[in-house]
This record gives structure tokens, sequence and C-alpha cells, in this order.
């Protein structure tokens, strides 16, 4: 049993734990082992520099059928564990992953916990449950009638195009499949902007429909863009049953309808609505997109739809659920059947995290005094008072205050790279046309390369909405900059959007995290990891507010479960209205008063720390004094643990050289002293001519003098990593000397050359 101990966590899985599941039955198709479930939170600091934290991943992953949805977890540990030492990780994954299953094993047995029961047992390693036993278990609890494990059971569509759903879109959409085989007709799904509710859309209908549980779907959205885009994209497999509504012309031969709502009401009040043209009972299935949306108008539009059609089961997908008055989807739909985060979704690495530049503008701290008389610049005579910031760009317009805005726009974009997409809000759209003109002025160079570098995109403009797709496409370079009003807070996907400058009054905290969503998007390969927010009207405060991030709840009386729902009162006329007189005036003394840069802290909240503050209060969080980071460098076998370490802590050392140019050619040891600990940093090259000073190579034969001379010599050039890679060998200052073999046997051998190596790594640090 001693030995058993010495094994490693790997050896008692591949001779313990894996041959006990594959004797349960569990063989490599009902069996994933080292799945990821995240991608890894990404963790951007300075201007540049990023990494991704460590995925979450699962041990085993068990699926009672195969290429079926997953039904246990199984988490492994090495034999100094107890049988129940992985238990509460597996809970842990097991709750993220809905799972009802959780297994720990450090290969003498299994600990499990059932999560319909709530009981904990532990059982032998040839106890472990079969596929049959486990689902049978499973279903006993779920107690479906054969109608509804019919449904239930129907497996996602799949085709060489398609991939496999992310973990908490499986979960939104079995929990829904499974609500409405249970008979449950309204029902509200919230994930954050970015993390696919449409593809999620298409797998609830393709199940729903292949079941033969649905069999007319109508696919209700408010704007072109959101139909196009989602007909093209995540629906084209049902290209042949599927129609767009348009010219309100109706046709019942197809099976699945998407439809802007405006296509499916009459312009005019005495004609009827052409979706009357069909039975209420057409449609049993009917998907709401951004079902949040909607002035007062467009409310009534999808309530007087959705009323028509009760009979339907009702689907309302959103990033932003509303708990407020006048505001009814939770009224309506009923408490959320599953909802995923911003922040869950930044967690898991799926979105991208934020940066917020707080900008404040003097006048918007100060406020602006019309005296009696005033008139503005077109010889309006103004009306006295005091204007503040909420009426500057809409009841005043300051000549000066929209330069600096512009000036400062500019300035990021040179600081972030300037073919940064970029969306500007705006108060109306007569600042957004503003902002585009001083944007062309202060950026000509680039928009004599193409007109389309800054460009406005509104409702009211046709050569805008035209560049559009371009916009969204992240192949193309133009439009780059758009300023804009309303329509681009929601809906456009542009995955590219790596700057959010916000110069509007924002109160609704629907429409803020709207308009944060245009950046949540993440393109590896387009180097989109992150996104700026530039803030003038500290509209991110919101970030603070409870309501960001928290579990919306329904109003009193909300319904859900197929309760037809009270009439909801019409929400309040939005304030912008084209009757309110504008003033222009020039302005003058203004500037920007103050300027803060805040980023995400390893919670997930936004902190105005200085990186250099918070890195060291991160590593001193894991070595609280010089002396155990000195005990723990010397004794690791590779640096490159220490790295991954400090990652895991949100500590970056590429963004430390970053902010201080100092550091720029220092020793990652000497960063993490001078940092953590105030220590005097040496350079590599420092550090690799007091070795060369000293008699350390005397001690070996001419080759291997030399062969340590030029690694020393790339330590110098490039660090301590890369001396710890056996593959330095094959580089062109090395392979001089022969194939790693031949070099090797200058140190007697493999053995040999690794002593001589960390001999002298221990060399390099002895000061």
């Amino acid at each position: 049993m001693d030995g058993k101990k010495q094994l490693s966590e790997e050896d008692i899985k591949a001779r313990y734990i894996t041959p006990a599941l594959h004797n349960a039955g569990w063989d490599s198709q009902h069996m994933r082992m080292e799945y990821p479930f995240t991608d890894g939170r990404i963790i951007f600091q300075g201007k540049s520099a990023h990494a991704r934290k460590a995925q979450k991943r699962a041990d085993y992953l068990l699926q009672a059928e195969p290429n079926k949805d997953p039904i246990a977890i199984v988490e492994a540990k090495d034999n100094n564990h107890p049988v129940s030492g992985g238990i509460g990780q597996a809970k842990v994954y097991a709750e993220i992953l809905d799972l009802k299953f959780a297994y720990s094993s450090n290969g003498d047995g299994f600990t499990e916990y059932d999560f319909f029961t709530g009981q904990e047992r532990n059982i032998g390693l040839e106890e472990f449950p079969t596929p049959e036993e486990l689902t049978g278990r499973l279903l006993a609890y779920k107690n479906y009638t054969p109608e509804e494990k019919k449904i239930v059971d129907e497996p996602y569509y799949f085709d060489a195009y398609s991939h496999e759903p992310r973990y908490y879109q499986r979960i939104a959409i079995d929990r829904t499949v499974e609500a409405v085989a249970r008979g449950q007709n309204r029902i509200l799904i919230v994930m954050a902007t970015g993390t696919g509710k449409t593809f999620t859309s298409f797998q609830i209908i393709h199940r729903l429909t292949k079941s033969g549980a649905k069999k007319k779907v109508l696919y209700l959205a408010d704007r072109n863009v959101l139909i196009d885009q989602t007909m093209s994209q995540d629906f084209r497999p049902f290209k042949s049953k599927m129609t767009k509504i348009q010219n309100r012309k109706m046709d019942s031969s197809y099976e699945i309808y998407m439809a802007l709502y405006q296509q499916l009401v009459s312009p005019e009040d005495n004609e009827p609505n052409p979706y009357t043209e069909f039975q209420p009972s057409f449609f049993d299935l009917i998907i709401v997109d951004e079902c949040h949306r909607g002035s007062a108008r467009e409310d009534s539009q999808w309530r007087e739809i959705l009323e028509y059609f009760s009979s339907a089961t009702q689907i309302g997908m959103t990033a932003t659920p509303k708990a407020v008055d006048g505001a009814n989807n939770l009224d309506y739909f009923g408490k959320p059947i599953y909802t995923y985060s911003l922040r869950q979704g930044i967690d898991d690495g799926f979105l991208a995290p934020y940066r917020v530049t707080n900008s404040f503008i003097s006048v918007d701290l100060t406020g602006y005094v019309a005296e009696e008389g005033d008139t503005d610049n077109d010889g309006l005579l103004m009306e006295p008072g005091f204007f503040d910031r909420k009426d500057f760009g809409r009841r005043l317009a300051i000549e000066k205050r929209r330069d600096i805005v512009a000036r400062r726009i500019t300035k990021m974009l040179k600081q972030i790279g300037r073919m940064t997409k970029t969306i500007v809000f705006c108060p109306d759209i007569e600042e957004a046309e503003a902002m585009r003109q001083l944007l062309t002025i202060y950026n000509a160079d680039l928009c004599r390369k193409d007109h389309r570098y800054v460009m406005k995109i509104t409702g009211d403009d046709y050569e805008g909405k035209k560049q559009l797709d371009n916009f969204i496409d992240v192949n193309e370079p133009y439009p780059t900059v758009v300023t804009t009003s309303e329509m681009l807070s929601t809906g456009v996907d542009c995955k590219t959007c790596g700057l959010i400058v916000i110069d509007k009054e924002i109160q609704s905290m629907t429409e803020f995290k709207q308009i944060i969503g245009r950046g949540t998007r993440i393109r590896e390969d387009k180097g989109k990891w992150h996104f700026e927010i530039l803030d003038f009207r500290d509209a991110t405060k919101k970030f603070f507010e409870p309501e960001f991030d928290g579990d919306p709840e329904p109003p009193s009386g909300g319904g859900g479960g197929g309760a037809r729902p009270p009439q909801p009162p019409t929400p309040p006329t939005p304030p912008q209205s084209p009757q309110v007189k504008k003033y222009h005036v020039d302005g003058e003394d203004i500037q920007i008063d103050k300027e803060y840069v805040s980023f995400l802290d390893t919670n997930g909240k936004l902190t105005k720390e200085k990186y250099t503050d918070f890195t060291r209060k991160r590593i001193r969080g894991k070595y609280p004094s010089l002396d155990d980071f000195l005990q723990k460098w010397t004794e690791a076998e590779r640096k490159d643990a220490i790295v991954k370490e400090l990652k895991e802590y949100d500590v970056l050392l590429d963004a430390i050289r970053e902010q201080n140019p100092a550091l720029a050619e220092a020793d990652i040891f000497d960063i993490v002293c001078h940092v953590a600990f105030d220590q005097k940093p040496m350079s590599r090259k420092e550090r690799a001519n007091k070795v060369k000073k000293s008699d350390y190579f005397s001690q070996y034969g001419e080759k291997a003098r030399q062969v340590l001379e030029t690694l020393l010599d790339k330590y110098a050039d490039s660090g301590v990593l890369e001396l710890e890679d056996i593959n330095i060998l094959l580089t062109p200052q090395l392979a001089k000397f022969g194939k790693p073999q031949k070099i090797m046997k200058y140190f007697g051998g493999m053995a040999g050359y690794m002593s001589a190596v960390k001999s002298m790594e221990n060399r390099i640090y002895a000061a």
C-alpha cells in the first residue's frame, strides 16, 4: 500500500480509476477524460500583455449514451488523499455543469454524492454503477412520461460544420426542452451578450421540431440585421424549411418563420394585421429574440402578437431581463429558467474582460449657466438657467466640449491601435454627426486612405447603414470608427469591437448592459482579447450597482409555467424628443479635469488600484515574505511553474515590464523581488556577467564550457524560461556544437547536462 502512495495522480488514474470505470461499462464512448469545460479567464494588464488562466477541467465526464448529455463527473486525487479528497471539487464542478452525480477517488474506492437525495457514500472500486444503473436512477428521479422522454432524448443537431454546445448553452437547451416537454408554455432564458443566444435558440428549435413536439415556429426580432445574421449563420441548417416574412406576405407552406415585428402588423389602423391571416393556433412555438426591448409601440406589438398566438409555447431570449416598473418581460415570461451572466462569461474565458477610462470634463462637473439675454451661436435667445451634464448634447451643444471629446478619443486610438473597431455613443443624431466630422478632422491621415475610416451609422443615414455589414465583418477594416446614438446599442454583433466610447447619459441598466455587450466578443485570431471603455458620462458607475450582475427576480404576480399574464403597463416615453430646442455655444475654459483607469480584479470587480500595488498585493498573497519566495524559487525544478502559479494569481510579469521601462531587461526573479519586496533589480546581462567573472566554468571541459557560455548568453537575451527548455539546443547558436545527444555527451549524458544547467541557474541567482 505504501508503494501506492508514491504514485502520482496520473498513475492512480491509469492503474486504478480508469480500469474500474471500464469494468463498470464506461468505455471510451461513454467517458471523456481531462474534459475542459471553460476556456480559462483572460488576464489583461498594461497595454498589451495578456494570458489565460487554467481551464476548468473534469478528470472524467461520464455520458450514459454516446454523444448524449453528460450524467456524472469523477475527480481524481493521488493516494495521499482520502477517497473523498476530491468530492468537494467534484460537487462544485457538477453544480456548474448541472449534473446530479459527483464522484471522487484516490484509487482505493469511490465517494459518491447524489444531488437528488443529498446523500454521500463510499463504495469499492468494483462497485461503481454501470451506465444503465446510473441512467435508471436519473430517470427514476425525473419520472418522465413516455412522451416526455421522447422529447428530452432528441439529440442535438450536428454536422461537419457545427460545434458542440458549450456547457452553459447545453444547460439552457436541456432545461428548456425538458420544461416544454412537461408542458411549460412561458420560458425566459437570460444569457449575456456574446454567449450564443441564437445558437441556443437553433438547438432548442431543432430538438423540439425533430422530436415532433412542435411543428410551426415563429422567430421574432425587431431589426433586419438580427434576422439576417441569424438566418445566414446559426439557423443555416433550416434553410429549406425556413422563410423570412417580407412585405407583410404570409405563406403557410413553411415550418420556420423569421419575422420583424413590423412585418406582422399593419401600418394603417383601419387595416387588419397580417398575422391574423393565420389562425391563432397556427404557431406552436415562438422565440422572442432580445425580448427585453422596445419602445411603447414596439412593446405593444410583440405583446399583441404573443397574445394572439397565446396557445403557442413562447420563449424569451435576452441578455438584460427587466424587473422594474413599466418593463414586462419578467412579468410575462416568469423567472428565468437559466441565467448565464457577463461575469460568469468573463470568468470562464468565453467573454472579453474590459478596462475602463473615466474622463471627467470640467464643464460636466461645474455645469453651464445661461444669463438673461444670452444668445447662442445661431442668434437664438437662450432660456436663462443652469444646464448640467444631462443637458449636454440634448438641450445644449458645447463646441469646445465636443472638440475635447474628439481629441481624447483620437488619443486613445493612438494608444491602443488606430485600426481598433470603435463605437462612439452620442446623445442624439446631431451630436453623432458633429462627432463624425471632428473625428474625421483629427484622423485625416487615415481618412485619406479610406474615407470610411470614420462614419456615422444612425437610423436616418442611408450611406452609413449600408456600411453596417462591413463594420461587423471581422475581415473588413472599414468603417473603423462609427458614431451613433441608438442604433448600435443592441443586437449588432461586431466581434472585433475593441473600444466603446460613452458620451451620452444612460439611465437604464438594460441599455447600459447592451452597450457594454458590443465589446464582449473574443477574436484571438484578430488579436481581440479585451476591450476598452472610454466613459465621459460616468455611466460605468453602473458596474458597481447590484443589479448589474445580479439574478433578476420577477415582480409580484409574475407568471411562467403557462400562466396568462396580466396586461403590463405601457413603458414611459423616452426622454429624447425631436421638438426639444437645442442651443449651440462655444464654451470657454473647458478641459479634462481628471481621469482614472480601472481594470477587473481577480473577483471580477473593477478596481482603481495601480498595477504595481495590485501586483504587490497578489504576489505577497502567495509569498508573504522575501524568504518564502527565495525558498520556492530555489526549490523549483522549473521556473516556468512559478510563472504559471503567479498567472493564476492574476500577475502578468510582462505587464509589469510594460508599466516600468526600467525593468525591461530584468529577470523574472528581479521583477518579483523588486515589485513585491522592494529589492534593487539587476538586468539579465548583469547577472550573466557576474557568472562569467567567477571561476564557475573552470570545472568543465572546453566543449562543455563553450556550451554553457552560449547558454548564458541566451539567458542574457531571453531569460531563464528559454534556458530551461531542452529545445534551446536546437537553436542556431547551440546547434553548431552538434545534435542535442552529442552536446549532452560533453556533460556525461542527459543527467549531467541538466545538473550543469541547474548549477548555473543557482550561480545566476546566488546574490
